[in-house]
């Protein structure tokens, strides 16, 4: 089974580092590290959708990858 995928970058703004997960609409966590970012969003994403069944919402599938990332490989290409 696919899982969403992350998005992690820092943010001169927030000063910190932010996760996000593109494809549950506005589903992000600020971390002070990348990984404290992800456990974040982890948390995150559990609320968003327990949420949405709860709701009655419809959960998007996974769909969105980088455009490095090679699906048949299941392997990002190097740059």
């Amino acid at each position: 089974m696919k899982d969403y995928h992350i998005n992690v970058f820092y943010s001169e703004q927030d000063k910190c580092y932010v996760a996000d997960i593109p494809d549950l609409q506005y589903c992000s966590a600020l971390g002070q590290s990348p990984d404290k970012a992800v456990r974040e969003v982890m948390k995150a994403k559990k609320a968003w959708l327990e949420s949405a069944r709860r709701e009655g919402l419809p959960i998007p599938a996974p769909k969105y990858r980088p455009s490095v990332y090679d699906e048949k490989k299941k392997i990002v290409r190097k740059r």
